[in-house]
């Protein structure tokens, strides 16, 4: 039972993950509202205005960055709905590498983290 995490543990780490759920939820929801109204705001507003190349780039490079920032969120956002299906399943807090118990410190720091230190620098490093 050394490595079986606490039920009031999991019931913590479940509320942590819900809401960082709901936090990555509203934040794609709010960027995705950005990325498209760019669009929509520059392609109604350029054929009143004269069109000068710098804001062309600038306008691009914010959309870029925001459908970055956005697919950044999309994978927290799956890796969250994993480590909950992990939590149902029992196998929350126990590395998906090496089967060794996730320290609680790693999980209140990364809550959704699938695997232990170790397991992840080694992944880095095969990346």
């Amino acid at each position: 039972m050394e490595g079986m995490m606490k039920k009031t543990d999991l019931a913590v780490f479940k509320e942590k993950l819900l809401a960082l759920r709901a936090r990555c939820n509203r934040d794609v929801a709010q960027l995705t509202d950005e990325a498209l109204g760019k669009g929509a705001d520059g392609a109604g507003n350029l054929s009143n205005m004269p069109i000068h190349m710098a804001d062309v780039g600038s306008d691009n490079f914010e959309q870029e960055f925001t459908l970055s920032l956005l697919e950044n969120e999309e994978e927290v956002l799956t890796q969250i709905e994993s480590a909950l299906a992990r939590i149902e399943k029992g196998t929350y807090g126990t590395c998906e590498e090496c089967s060794a118990p996730i320290p609680k410190g790693r999980l209140e720091a990364l809550p959704y983290t699938p695997r232990c230190v170790n397991c992840a620098r080694k992944l880095e490093k095969r990346v």
